[in-house]
């Protein structure tokens, strides 16, 4: 028994579209894994900074040789802070602030590493949408009642990243990203010795022909110890104890310094 006319043209309309759909499919299908030499630091009262290592290796499928050029680019975004940043300018001979503009929840980490240069990897369209470099990662200011992300020629954000490069806590480098196969790479991820502590996310893109191809996530946490740690800890949870403790040493240090350098 035959199905009924509009049955058999519905069916084959279905086939036609999965067809369509299995054809348009992407023929490449990478798939990348990655691990750090560690995934927890700590910092003790003799930390001097740290690398962190990346490994990554790109799984292709079989139909896929080797032969491919690969791009690699890894962002590495430390705990989320507000940062103010203040314009100053000379009146009547003193220099004032005139203006400002707050950085609402910034990493207060950010390095950008590759293999070779960005503009080299992908083009500018490419960069922009998958936030690729320290100019293309969000932002995102406080301008009076309102939230924007800036562009990357506005004053206060160059001002802002200038100061947190010069703290070595914004990176961007195209040589910390090496291949060790065709398809095995290393990256090393340097940690000033003023590196926060929080949670830091590891984000890696691989792309081929300036398109990306395959992308993995990892979690950095750092931590302090000792009596650093304690103290940090001791500051958050009693914040009144904390300061009249800091205030009775002050006054006898003071009392203490007199007595010693009393002339008689």
């Amino acid at each position: 028994m035959r199905a009924p006319a509009p049955v058999r043209l519905a069916v084959a309309a279905v086939l036609a579209q999965l067809t369509f759909l299995a054809l348009s499919a992407p023929a490449s299908a990478e798939r990348l894994v990655i691990s750090l030499s560690t995934d927890r630091v700590q910092i003790a009262s003799n930390f001097t900074g740290d690398d962190i290592a990346v490994f990554g290796s790109i799984d292709l499928p079989a139909y896929l040789t080797e032969g491919i050029a690969y791009d690699v680019a890894v962002t590495v975004q430390g705990p989320r802070q507000s940062f103010t940043t203040r314009r100053k300018e000379r009146v009547l001979g003193l220099w004032v602030n005139v203006d400002s503009r707050e950085f609402v929840e910034a990493p207060a980490y950010l390095a950008v590493l590759s293999n070779r240069p960005l503009a080299d990897i992908a083009d500018g369209d490419v960069q922009r949408r998958e936030r690729l470099g320290i100019a293309n990662v969000r932002l995102l200011q406080r301008i009076g009642p309102d939230y924007a992300d800036t562009v990357a020629d506005d004053v206060f954000r160059q001002a802002f990243v200038r100061i947190r490069s010069g703290e070595g806590l914004y990176i961007e480098s195209d040589a910390d990203v090496s291949f060790l196969t065709g398809t095995v790479f290393r990256a090393t991820v340097p940690l000033p010795p003023n590196v926060p502590t929080g949670r830091f996310d590891v984000d890696v893109k691989v792309f081929a022909a300036g398109q990306l191809v395959a992308r993995d996530r990892a979690a950095l946490t750092i931590s302090k110890v000792g009596f650093e740690h304690f103290v940090a800890v001791y500051a958050r949870d009693h914040a009144l104890l904390y300061g009249l403790a800091v205030a009775l040493m002050a006054l006898g240090t003071g009392w203490l310094a007199s007595v010693i350098f009393r002339r008689d």
